[in-house]
């Protein structure tokens, strides 16, 4: 029997029960039988200090590093806080810097939020730095005015959000079979 890939989620959102935990549990119910789910809570990391030598890096950022290098393929879907990325995941994605954890890996990105641009563009240029190419058009999502988009219970509510998201999932597991 074949193993699901393992996809790994981060969520740059503090709130519980955002829309864009909603979003990723939406995609985790629908594309159950394709991937293992794995969500890492960015809460965990202390903030990024530059400078640690190996042994003084904490041991939950070892665990974040360790994750992302086992994940076959890597999935962030975020707000957008004062027209930038939420800190928590600025701050996790800080750590990864010194580190190739990302290079090539296939990734996707979501950035659901009242407008988003600007978490858009600053999350497109950071993790194209990070996997060491450009991010393909088909694996990056900007879903604007994002609080409609669901139901209480995390199902979709728009055909037209459901039909974008699941081209991307499409597309990163398209990624994936090139890898």
């Amino acid at each position: 029997m074949k193993t699901k890939p393992k996809l790994l989620t981060l969520s740059g959102s503090t709130r519980k029960n955002s829309s864009n935990e909603k979003l990723l549990q939406a995609i985790a119910r629908e594309y159950a039988e394709e991937f293992s789910f794995e969500n890492f809570d960015l809460e965990s990391l202390p903030y990024f200090s530059a400078g640690l030598s190996p042994n003084e890096i904490p041991s939950n950022v070892i665990t974040f590093l360790g994750k992302i290098r086992a994940a076959d393929a890597i999935l962030i879907c975020s707000p957008e806080y004062v027209f930038s990325l939420p800190g928590i995941l600025k701050n996790a994605l800080e750590w990864t810097v010194s580190e190739t954890v990302f290079s090539f890996k296939p990734f996707a990105f979501i950035i659901l939020s009242a407008s988003g641009i600007k978490a858009f563009e600053s999350l497109d240029l950071i993790m194209s730095t990070l996997l060491q190419e450009e991010i393909p058009t088909e694996l990056k999502l900007l879903i604007s005015g994002g609080q409609g988009k669901f139901n209480e219970n995390g199902h979709f509510t728009d055909q037209q959000t459901q039909k974008a998201v699941f081209e991307l999932m499409y597309a990163l597991t398209i990624s994936l079979k090139k890898n």
